[in-house]
């Protein structure tokens, strides 16, 4: 069994900072890559940040320059560090893992329950 645990998320103020945290759990052979997306209400998902294991990075020109993604792969936990909040970056965030199973050699991908992020004064 795995999952993906997500937290961090809440009300804050335009300006302002939040770090989100995800950490996967259960019987885990490896991950892959681990990301963020966000739904905003009437929007499609969307890729906000991605990491490989071996750390190289990928993100949303929206958030480029304000959020930094970062992994502890011992910890099986990824980061996403948001600065200077915008009320646009109001959404829904999903954490995601690609991840094979402990005796297994298929990858897949899993998804967090996601945390509500609201940016508003």
């Amino acid at each position: 069994q795995v999952q993906l645990v997500e937290s961090g998320g809440g009300l804050v103020q335009p300006g302002g900072s939040l770090r989100l945290s995800c950490a996967a759990s259960g019987s885990i052979f490896r991950i892959t890559t681990m990301g963020w997306y966000r739904q905003a209400p009437g929007k499609q998902r969307e890729l906000v940040a991605a990491i490989t294991r071996g750390g190289s990075t990928n993100y949303a020109d929206s958030v480029k320059g304000r959020f930094t993604i970062s992994r502890d792969n011992a910890k099986n936990t990824v980061y996403l560090q948001m600065n200077s909040l915008k009320p646009e970056d109001t959404a829904v965030y999903y954490c995601n893992a690609e991840i094979a199973r402990s005796g297994s050699s298929w990858y897949r991908d899993y998804w967090g329950q996601g945390t509500q992020v609201t940016v508003s004064s």
